[in-house]
């Protein structure tokens, strides 16, 4: 009976937990901009591909390393000759099939070649150096779209949350109109005036609704999210605008750019590379020395050695006959019996030894080298150009930041201000409509204008606040709130 008792509390306890990861697992998670940039940032195929490249980048590098060091081969090479040839072990003819083996080893390195090698390591260690920076300028247009795209999230969530309080005051004041109408003390048009503009501030409400979800929606794509179910944002203290950003002035932060901006150094690493491009090419006029070696041994079924001498048989006459008359008798002899060389020691009899330096000089080659030389220079003019065009681009982004920031903040100030004059009138306005002094036209015209005013500093609100991102931006502070 305990054990049943202890099993079925085990089994509780099981499910029990297992709701409990659950419910942990499905609570949605709330996203800051940080966090967002920092997923965005692991999970973009742009800049996954950006770090293949470099690795691509780091494979030439130590491929070029190694074009310092020799060449080491070995073969081995198993044949049947079937007809006439002459054997290259026996140096004799053979017509019979016959097999050959052969063994080799041999290693070349390059002693000399117009330094070609050693400034081909250095090209490609530029151009490493270049990729990896061009990462981090892809990680940076990354963090600029989602801080872009996060803030979209924020003012249309700010937007929704006016809008509601609009809808909540309209509301409100149809709620009062209707009991003034009952009551005799209002007209019935007066409600319906209001009663309108409610379904109006329903329909901005919506709209403002719809326009959230996008920004969502485009937000949790750039994030590389499968939906925006759960999905939520962080919403910071965005009430107190700073006015610091814009006293350094536009070329100090150009000044602080340039130093620290990724595609300035990758451009300058790719100019240091095109330089060493025109060193490899030059090197190309220049003779190559080199050093070889080799070491080989090989078989042949037609070498045979002999296996037992001659032997005397006897004598027999050759016809021939003394002065006397006797006959002349001359030896007979067998004949040799052969065996075939057995492989070791043919290995051992075979063996060739090589070493020698090979040296190059080029005459001609049909203008080959020269226009190496020619597209090196020209892709090196290319290199500078592209340093003076990003810091230019970089220039003009700054001030053009710095502008927008500046007139963003003048647009900002001025629209508190109007946002705090509307305020007043519109608050005066509706006492005076609560008294019947106002008529729901000019009610609902005061209304209009003040949710107007409310969009306008909104907007303005969150310009200016993109605008310092991208002055932090430049002056190489951490996109965050």
């Amino acid at each position: 009976m305990q054990m049943k008792i202890n099993i079925f509390l085990s089994f509780l306890i099981l499910i029990l937990s297992t709701g409990l990861q659950a419910q942990q697992a499905a609570a949605p998670k709330t996203w800051s901009l940080e966090e967002c940039i920092d997923h965005a940032l692991k999970n973009n195929i742009q800049v996954r591909q950006a770090e293949l490249n470099t690795q691509l980048s780091h494979v030439d590098l130590i491929q070029s390393e190694g074009n310092l060091l020799p060449s080491i081969n070995a073969g081995a090479s198993h044949s049947y000759n079937i007809g006439r040839r002459i054997d290259p072990f026996t140096n004799q003819f053979a017509n019979s099939q016959v097999l050959s083996q052969n063994l080799y080893l041999s290693a070349e390195i390059t002693l000399f070649s117009g330094f070609q090698n050693i400034n081909s390591i250095r090209q490609n260690r530029y151009q490493y150096l270049a990729s990896k920076y061009d990462i981090d300028k892809m990680k940076n247009d990354v963090s600029l779209n989602i801080a872009t795209a996060y803030l979209q999230a924020l003012y249309t969530l700010d937007a929704v949350e006016n809008a509601r309080n609009q809808m909540a005051i309209t509301d409100a004041q149809v709620k009062r109109t209707q009991i003034l109408v009952e009551a005799g003390s209002s007209a019935k048009g007066t409600l319906l005036d209001i009663q309108a503009q409610l379904a109006s501030e329903e329909l901005a409400l919506t709209e403002a609704q719809n326009q959230l979800d996008i920004a969502m929606l485009s937000l949790a794509q750039i994030l590389n999210l499968p939906s925006t179910e759960g999905f939520s944002i962080v919403k910071p203290d965005l009430t107190a605008i700073s006015e610091s950003l814009l006293s350094g002035g536009p070329a100090q932060i150009y000044n602080t750019a340039i130093s620290n901006l990724p595609e300035v150094k990758s451009a300058e690493y790719k100019l240091k590379g095109a330089d060493k491009a025109v060193d490899v090419a030059w090197g190309g006029l220049s003779p190559r020395l080199s050093f070889s070696a080799s070491y080989g041994t090989g078989y042949s079924g037609a070498s045979k050695r002999i296996k037992t001498l001659p032997s005397l048989s006897g004598f027999s006459p050759n016809g021939d006959f003394t002065s006397a008359g006797d006959t002349v008798y001359s030896p007979s002899f067998t004949d040799p019996t052969y065996e075939n060389i057995p492989y070791l020691d043919q290995y051992n009899d075979n063996v060739n030894k090589a070493f020698g330096f090979n040296l190059t000089i080029p005459i001609f080659n049909k203008f080959q080298v020269k226009s190496s030389i020619d597209r090196a220079k020209i892709q090196r003019l290319s290199a500078e150009l592209t340093i003076e065009s990003t810091k230019l681009q970089i220039q003009k982004n700054v001030q053009q930041a710095y502008a927008d920031a500046n007139a963003g903040l003048k647009k900002y100030a001025s629209s508190v201000k109007a946002l705090e004059a509307m305020q007043e009138s519109f608050k005066y306005t509706e006492q005076k409509f609560n008294v019947g002094l106002v008529n729901t036209t000019d009610y609902n015209a005061a209304k209009n204008k003040l949710a107007k005013t409310q969009s306008d500093m909104l907007q303005a609100k969150y310009e200016y606040v993109f605008k310092s991102k991208v002055i932090d931006f430049y002056q190489g502070k951490p996109l965050k709130f």
